[in-house]
């Protein structure tokens, strides 16, 4: 047992969702609604931070993954079978529309940093990524990109600061209220906040670094810290969009767009200080998010999962190329992301209820399994969310 508190696996968590869906989505949020959707962002926080425990729980006590421990928990071979097929196409559709964003967000940013260049940028990520995860040397990469992620989430910070929100309008706008049009920013922030690969990545990363459940607490710190950081630096991106799109009717369709929210602390700084942050954000996530996918798929076919193995390999491969395929659709970049996130959003129901039924298993965690509380907690997260897709889709499909 560790003696004292780390920073641990919760910080890839953030870090994979503080990325270019999260800065898009977050902007375009408090661009068209101001503040009005605060409380949507604090309970995809809260929902996150609580969906994460059990799934970093899992990881600790059992020490397997979610993958692995779906694997084992259904004895029949139909319905072993049938959960198999769901989560692999959740993941697979999920993670591979996840990509098509961070492809395209590390896209847009590299277009601002180098406007005058006119190139074929998904490629160029979509190869590096390659690189990166044939080699296995990805933690290193991931490390250098947390650190850009990191300066421009204090960009946004130190802005928010700079600005002087209304905090008001702020604090009203923890009140839930959903104005016309706002279903599907609704879904979007629930699915860039509550990403349900991440129930995958941490529940196999945590185990590396803890091995005991006398560590909890430290699991339970790092995920709180982390996450709340995450969800503090949501809550700047959107109020300084609001300070400076709300009410304007402007069109976003670009990081320099984006960037405008920057330029009382950063002035002509701002657009290529915003393209690092999304090339950092989407190259780092363009990384995790095949990764996840892997263990996944790996962990409930019996696979190995060190990343050497073929099989392994192949799994992330698909859905980095699936990704690439997004990106190059033909779609707005800022389309394919928001897509992305709406998808997850939609697809997290699903996930958290297989996270809640394995999380009940007495056999498997002993008296680490859920409470009652966390079982509440659980299922108005669960709930709550096939409410916010349902209204979501119907939305979608009425306005079209």
């Amino acid at each position: 047992m560790a003696n004292k508190f780390s920073i641990g696996p919760a910080t890839l968590v953030a870090a994979a969702f503080i990325g270019p869906g999260t800065v898009t989505t977050c902007t375009l949020a408090g661009a068209n609604f101001g503040y009005a959707l605060i409380w949507a962002l604090v309970f995809s926080v809260l929902a996150c931070m609580l969906l994460q425990e059990m799934s970093a729980r899992l990881g600790v006590v059992t020490q397997q993954g979610l993958g692995e421990v779906l694997q084992t928990q259904f004895k029949h071979p139909l319905l072993n079978t049938a959960v198999f097929a769901l989560v692999a196409v959740a993941i697979f559709i999920g993670n591979s529309a996840y990509e098509g964003g961070n492809i395209a967000g590390a896209a847009l940013g590299l277009a601002a940093i180098f406007p005058e260049l006119n190139f074929p940028w998904p490629v160029l990520i979509v190869a590096l990524a390659f690189v990166v995860l044939v080699q296995g040397s990805y933690q290193v990469l991931e490390k250098a990109l947390i650190g850009l992620v990191l300066l421009m989430s204090l960009a946004f910070v130190s802005t928010f600061i700079m600005t002087k929100p209304n905090l008001g309008d702020l604090f009203a706008g923890l009140t839930p209220q959903v104005p016309d049009g706002a279903w599907l920013t609704v879904m979007a922030l629930v699915g860039t906040t509550v990403v349900p690969y991440n129930l995958f990545l941490h529940a196999s990363a945590v185990k590396n670094k803890w091995h005991e459940a006398a560590d909890l607490p430290q699991v339970r710190k790092d995920t709180v810290i982390s996450i709340g950081v995450g969800g503090l630096i949501s809550l700047a991106i959107i109020s300084t969009a609001a300070a400076a799109f709300f009410g304007q009717q402007v069109s976003i369709n670009s990081a320099a767009d984006m960037s405008v929210q920057l330029e009382p602390l950063l002035g002509s700084w701002a657009s290529v200080s915003m393209g690092m942050g999304l090339f950092a954000a989407g190259i780092s996530s363009c990384i995790t998010a095949p990764l996840a996918a892997a263990y996944a798929v790996a962990g409930m076919l019996g696979w190995s999962t060190t990343g050497k193995d073929l099989k392994f390999k192949a799994v992330w491969a698909v859905v980095l190329f699936s990704g690439l395929a997004f990106s190059l659709s033909g779609y707005k970049p800022i389309t394919i992301i928001w897509f992305a996130q709406i998808a997850n959003g939609i697809l997290l129901p699903l996930l958290a209820a297989f996270l809640l039924y394995v999380m009940n298993r007495s056999d498997l965690l002993g008296a680490y399994k859920n409470t009652w509380l966390h079982n509440l907690l659980g299922a108005v997260v669960i709930i709550l969310s096939m409410f916010l897709g349902g209204k979501s889709l119907y939305f979608a499909f009425t306005s079209t």
